[in-house]
This record gives C-alpha cells, sequence and structure tokens, in this order.
C-alpha cells in the first residue's frame, strides 16, 4: 500500500482509470452495465483506488461508480474525483472560484452516494483564481471531512507552486509515460521535496505502450489517434521498436508487455499510484496482474534506459 502525499489516505499502487466508465462524451459505444461491472471487476480483483472525474460523462461515471460500490466496505477503496468544469445554459467554463469547488464536492458526494471523497482534484486551472484560495475552499472540505485529500490535475509547476503555498496540496496527476517523460526534469524533483504523490495519467500511451500495434496500422478517418503525433512516421516507429525490445522481458515473466509496463511503473519511486483505464472487465483483470510481476533492479534499469 501507497500514501497519497501527506494525508492519512492510503491505497494499491495500482488503481483504475474510469474514463470509459460513463464516458459517453469521450467514447463513442459505451455500455451502462459494463462501466459498472468495469468498476466491480477492479475492487473484486484487490485495486483499491477508483479515479475518476465530473467531466467523465458530465457526472454519468460518478453516477455508475455509485451504483456500483453498493454492497462493498467503503473504508476498503479510495476514490479519487475531479471538477473544474461549470457548465451552465450549456456552455462550459472552467472555474477555480472557492463557491464552485465547495458546491462541487457536495454534488460529486450525491452522485457517488457516499459520505466522503478520499481524493479531490481540482482537473483544469483557471485563468483568474488564486490558487492557493482555491486549495484553501478544498481544505475546508477536508477539516469537515467530505474530502480526505487534495490534488491539482493539468497544473503547470507554477500553478502548482502556488497551489501549495500552504503546504496543503498531497497528489498531483498530469500525463507521464515512458514516452512522454518530461515531468522528471522540475516535476519531479520539486514533488519529492514536498511530500506531493504523482499519479500519471494515460501511462499506455493510448496502447502504444501495450505492444498491440505493428508499424502497418492505420486508423478510420474520424480517430484521434490520427492526430496524435505519437502515432506517425519516425516517432511511431521508433516507439514500436522500444516496445519490441522490452516484450522480450515481458515473455521471461510470462506477462503482457502492458502488464510488464504497468510493474515498471508501481517501481518507479517518484510514482505514487497509476491508473490504466479499461473498456471491459477483463481487461482490469488482466491489468490487476501486473500487481504480481517482480521486476529486478537490472530489469527496471534496462526499461529505462530503453525508452530514455
Amino acid at each position: 500500500m501507497v500514501k497519497i502525499g501527506k494525508s492519512e489516505v492510503s491505497t494499491t499502487s495500482l488503481g483504475l482509470g474510469t474514463n470509459a466508465v460513463g464516458g459517453y462524451n469521450l467514447f463513442a459505444g459505451l455500455n451502462d452495465e459494463d462501466g459498472i461491472k468495469i468498476v466491480k471487476q477492479a475492487l473484486d480483483s484487490g485495486i483499491t483506488m477508483l479515479d475518476t472525474a465530473f467531466a467523465y460523462g458530465m457526472g454519468h461515471s460518478e453516477e455508475l461508480i455509485g451504483q456500483a460500490i453498493q454492497g462493498y466496505d467503503r473504508s476498503k477503496f479510495v476514490i479519487a474525483t475531479k471538477a473544474a468544469q461549470d457548465v451552465k445554459n450549456g456552455e462550459v467554463t472552467i472555474n477555480n472560484s472557492p463557491e464552485f469547488l465547495k458546491q462541487s464536492v457536495d454534488e460529486a458526494l450525491e452522485r457517488l452516494q457516499t459520505d466522503y471523497i478520499d481524493i479531490f482534484y481540482i482537473h483544469f486551472p483557471d485563468d483568474n483564481t488564486p490558487k492557493d484560495e482555491a486549495v484553501a475552499a478544498l481544505n475546508e472540505m477536508k477539516q469537515v471531512g467530505k474530502i480526505k485529500a487534495i490534488g491539482v490535475s493539468n497544473f503547470s509547476l507554477d500553478q502548482i507552486k502556488e497551489a501549495n503555498k500552504d503546504g496543503l496540496v498531497d497528489v498531483v496527476e498530469d500525463q507521464y509515460s515512458l514516452i512522454h517523460r518530461e515531468a522528471e526534469q522540475e516535476l519531479f524533483p520539486y514533488l519529492r521535496e514536498n511530500n506531493i504523490s504523482f499519479v500519471p495519467f494515460f501511462p499506455l500511451a493510448s496502447g502504444l505502450l501495450t505492444g498491440k500495434y505493428s508499424k502497418e496500422v492505420s486508423f478510420p478517418a474520424n480517430d484521434m489517434r490520427n492526430e496524435n503525433p505519437d502515432f506517425k512516421g519516425q516517432r511511431f516507429e521508433s516507439i514500436i521498436n522500444k516496445v519490441s525490445q522490452i516484450s522480450k522481458i515481458a515473455e521471461k515473466h510470462e506477462v503482457s508487455t502492458a502488464q510488464l509496463v504497468l510493474a515498471w511503473y508501481m517501481k518507479n519511486p517518484d510514482i505514487t499510484v497509476v491508473i490504466p483505464g479499461a473498456k471491459k472487465a477483463e481487461q482490469v483483470a488482466s491489468n490487476a496482474k501486473a500487481m504480481n510481476v517482480s521486476l529486478d533492479n537490472d530489469e527496471y534499469k534496462t526499461i529505462d534506459e530503453i525508452f530514455k
């Protein structure tokens, strides 16, 4: 189990990202029953962190999680959610105002059908609110027991420093993977110094790090991967080559490439919890097996060097 920042929250180092649970605005063809099965599979597999957000289905992901967790011991798992999207008359703006964040906590509690939220993140920074004031509002929610830990997501390093002016930030969630390592330069040293946890999103890089792609791959015209530079030209080929190199280590452990990559994150001292998403319960069960993969220091370094 790992501890979240300076809080009392602890969880497994593997969690579940739930943007495909009720995130009908993000993915086509999602099914609510499948979403509920995904959440239950995570809890049944020993995964204890469920990471969601208002933005996943504009509250629908939270509602499905609220349904899925009924009958489970609430003290045995952790819920993280996020807010910043203020919807008025069909228009969405980013809002970090203290009033909005407090209201967002209360509304998320209702959707999740729970008495407390373990981690509450400001999902995106707005342009106007002083970040320490936004965090102070969440600290008020923490003091009355509605949330247990305070997080920020998609913040620049300067914004994180402003948010953490009073030492109240417990966790940061941002993009990081073996192929997107910018956070190592300045962000990780700051987080280490300030006892702030880190949760990477897109850890499997839209499937690129699972080993399922070959150099001959192509996507439908409207697929967002067509616009992603990771899936184009020499960069795409280079990533595929590196993934094929680490597949030999996966074979040695008799695990999938995805399970190996997740095990690498769990061994990484700068990562607290890794939260791969899933569209099917079977994927969750497979990802959970990564918790049983034990990389030695040489294997960890080899993977690290291949992707440096």
